[in-house]
């Protein structure tokens, strides 16, 4: 398989853009390797600028339910642009698109409508923080909720409870509100809260997808509810990657646990840059017009945007036991995967939450970061470029999730297993 033309267009863009990509993690660096450069998308399939062919796992890290260039969402977004890319004005669709994303959710009264889903949790931990009126947030390691900048935010030493900034350019002062805790741990949260009395959200990925996949344990979130509630703080729920991914009426339909404010981004906008956040109206009237908590944005509710929403959520609902089929296609994948694996004597965690599958190269269960991080990352780099060869193209780190769209038939899930046998037989001879 040749990638020469891969590697000449990467060799430009380094010249141009910072690391020759436009998000850190498309660099490969951690496999290994020159980022391939896409030409196309169509259905289960992504091709490169050198003509190669691969199953795609990744649909653009998550918002690809339906594969690349489903024809409903097409067509809606090819007549929305006829009208125009852009007003700055209200549109009939922002209102349609609300109404159904509520539809979805029992915690949901209201949503406003973003470009991304670094700018929904931004602007939900504004609105916590001015309806409590408090400063401090408390967010779990691994968890990754964008890149503003009170969030990027690293544990340091086992005994430190405050953030300390994870990027160069992040001043102190911003992350010293931000109290990290463990993930699926709940006396670390109680440590947080005895730190401060001025806690106004815990915010949490109840599937979290930036540590490979990883749920929350049921009865943690059940008691984060219980803790959030006896100190008054806000519970968010950031389910950006994991909205009508993991289920269609999002974690509160799987762990019976609301939470206060609900983060929403990638299959709102059907590959469109759309992120969104909402509450019950109580919590969301605090937002300006409405309140004082201000926020805006001048391509929120883009009408291309909203159509591409609009059409991909409408399509889901009609068909919303898809999600169970894309399940046992996950599970066939990585319990296939996993077979695999454990013939060639290589351990293997695995995990599946509706059409979102993770993997773990490790001989003990992953239940937070930590474990993640004992994962073997030189066997995935391996695994992931036996596997580019092989036609199958794999989310480019091991702390990421994969994703299973109706595009991908039984036949390509098996064809894949049958692949990850040749890819670990191989680097197991040597």
């Amino acid at each position: 398989m040749s990638i020469d033309a891969s590697i000449k267009a990467f060799e430009e863009a380094q010249s141009l853009i910072p690391g020759g990509v436009n998000s850190p993690v498309r660099a490969f660096k951690s496999v290994g390797g020159t980022p391939l450069f896409i030409t196309e998308g169509e259905g289960a399939y992504l091709r490169d600028v050198d003509g190669n062919e691969y199953v795609d796992f990744v649909q653009s890290w998550g918002p690809l339910l339906f594969g690349h260039r489903d024809e409903t969402i097409e067509a809606a977004v090819i007549e929305a642009v006829k009208h125009g890319l852009s007003f700055g004005a209200p549109t009939l669709a922002e209102t349609e698109l609300a109404k159904l994303v509520i539809s979805f959710f029992d915690s949901m009264d209201k949503v406003r409508f973003v470009s991304s889903g670094t700018e929904a949790v931004m602007s939900a931990i504004r609105l916590a923080r001015g309806f409590t009126n408090r400063d401090d947030i408390v967010k779990f390691t691994g968890c990754y909720h964008g890149h503003s900048d009170s969030l990027l935010v690293q544990a340091g030493s086992g005994a430190a409870t405050f953030g300390n900034p994870s990027s160069p350019g992040v001043p102190a002062d911003f992350t010293k509100h931000t109290l990290l805790a463990t993930y699926n741990d709940i006396e670390s949260v109680k440590k947080c809260f005895n730190d401060s009395k001025d806690i106004a959200c815990v915010i949490i990925e109840p599937i979290a997808g930036n540590m490979g996949l990883v749920p929350a344990d049921k009865e943690f979130l059940y008691e984060l509810r219980k803790l959030c509630d006896a100190n008054g703080t806000l519970l968010i729920f950031d389910e950006v990657m994991s909205g009508f991914r993991a289920s269609v009426n999002g974690a509160e339909s799987i762990t019976g646990v609301k939470p206060d404010i609900l983060t929403l981004g990638k299959v709102i906008g059907g590959g469109m840059p759309v992120g969104a956040f909402g509450a019950r109206a109580e919590i969301m009237s605090k937002l300006s017009p409405e309140g004082p908590v201000y926020q805006a944005g001048t391509l929120s509710g883009n009408p291309v945007a909203m159509a591409a929403g609009l059409a991909t959520l409408t399509k889901l609902k009609q068909n919303a036991r898809v999600i169970s089929v894309l399940e046992a296609r996950a599970k066939r994948l990585v319990e296939g995967m996993k077979e695999s694996a454990l013939a060639c004597g290589i351990p293997m965690q695995i995990d599946v939450r509706g059409s979102m599958f993770g993997f773990f190269f490790n001989d003990k269960p992953v239940k937070n970061f930590a474990d993640a991080c004992n994962s073997d990352a030189e066997l995935f780099a391996k695994f992931h470029s036996g596997m580019l060869k092989e036609g199958f193209y794999f989310a480019c780190s091991l702390y990421e999730t994969g994703f299973i769209s109706t595009a991908i038939t039984d036949e390509m899930i098996e064809d894949t297993i049958k692949a990850s046998a040749k890819v670990l037989k191989e680097i197991t001879n040597g």
